[in-house]
């Protein structure tokens, strides 16, 4: 899960890098193709019963907000230093627990909801709206996360149903599908040599690093693997001042420092409530 935040990190500072000459439904788009090479691989290995899911119309939209999700962050980092958009990505984990919520009638004592507000104020602090310390782009990250947590509420739903894999295929279809319409009207051939190797770079890390995180939950408890992923804000720091030559400011850290600390106490608790059922 380490190497997988490490990958990631490495194809949103493509990403970045790439936003300054191609559309950002194009960059999505190549970054899609190396999901779709591993859905490939996973069809002609598994047959048609990849593709058996009980419930079609939640794979299509996960996969439709998943290509939505990447396509604001995409956008929003081409104006927002790389570390920042990820700091701010991390009000996900409090989104779901807001979502579980209302949608699942999941369950949430009053710990949990002081850990999401203290985690909303993290992300304030980062953003500092009115301030015009970020740019307003920085609120495609919130629709992002906020894309991205409805997505894992139907994870939640489509795990009772379908497997992993099947999930994966349809994300990758769908997400492909669906960035292919409007890619001819904001299409630019990429100029040979660099441009070219970026985005063939990114597709392939994206789906090595894809795979390494479903290899991950498979060998690893989801409550002990998750906790890694916040790893990612020190490779976005790392790529962001090698690439770019921007640093996190102060309260970028101190917001930060509060999102990761409230999430990783939110996991926590999320660990000892599906504990409890067990313990009877």
């Amino acid at each position: 899960m380490a190497l997988a935040m490490f990958l990631f990190a490495a194809v949103d500072t493509q990403g970045k890098f790439l936003t300054q000459s191609l559309h950002p439904i194009q960059i999505v788009w190549t970054r899609q193709l190396g999901l779709l090479a591993g859905a490939l691989m996973l069809l002609a290995l598994r047959g048609r019963a990849l593709l058996v899911t009980g419930q079609p119309v939640a794979q299509v939209v996960r996969g439709a907000l998943a290509a939505t999700s990447a396509t604001l962050f995409i956008t929003a980092v081409a104006f927002v230093p790389l570390a920042d958009a990820v700091a701010i990505s991390f009000v996900a984990p409090f989104i779901v627990t807001l979502m579980g919520a209302i949608f699942l009638r999941e369950p949430v004592g009053l710990r949990r909801w002081a850990a999401v507000i203290v985690g909303f104020l993290g992300t304030l602090i980062v953003i500092r709206p009115g301030l015009g310390v970020l740019h307003p782009a920085a609120f495609l990250v919130i629709g992002a996360a906020a894309l991205f947590s409805l997505r894992q509420i139907l994870s939640r739903s489509l795990a009772a149903t379908d497997r992993t894999e099947t999930t994966v295929a349809y994300t990758a279809f769908v997400g492909s599908a669906l960035l292919t319409l409007p890619l001819p009207f904001v299409w630019r051939t990429p100029e040979w040599g660099l441009e070219v190797a970026l985005l063939i770079g990114m597709a392939l890390i994206a789906g090595v690093a894809e795979l390494m995180v479903i290899k991950a939950l498979e060998i690893g408890q989801a409550v002990v693997v998750a906790p890694v992923h916040y790893s990612i804000m020190i490779w976005s720091t790392f790529y962001g001042w090698l690439v770019f030559h921007q640093l996190p400011d102060f309260w970028t850290w101190v917001g930060a420092a509060i999102i990761v600390a409230t999430g990783l106490y939110t996991l926590n608790r999320e660990r000892l409530a599906a504990r409890r059922p067990q313990a009877r």
